[in-house]
């Protein structure tokens, strides 16, 4: 699944470039190429913890 999602940002960026080249653009191709690579870099970013959550752990609680 992991490989899954670096594909998805992979041909997002190609066909999103791919679109933009050409003197006759069509923004169909464009518009889909971006959804592809957002939804990669989003099911990417699913899985990278937060960073805020280990600062909380190491604060002391004031009662």
């Amino acid at each position: 699944m992991k490989y899954l999602n670096y594909i998805l940002i992979i041909i997002g960026a190609f066909v999103a470039m791919y679109a933009k080249t050409g003197t006759d653009q069509n923004q169909y191709i464009l518009i889909g190429g971006i959804v592809v690579l957002m939804i990669g870099v989003y099911r990417v970013s699913r899985n990278i913890p937060s960073r805020n959550n280990d600062e909380d752990d190491n604060k002391p609680e004031l009662d």
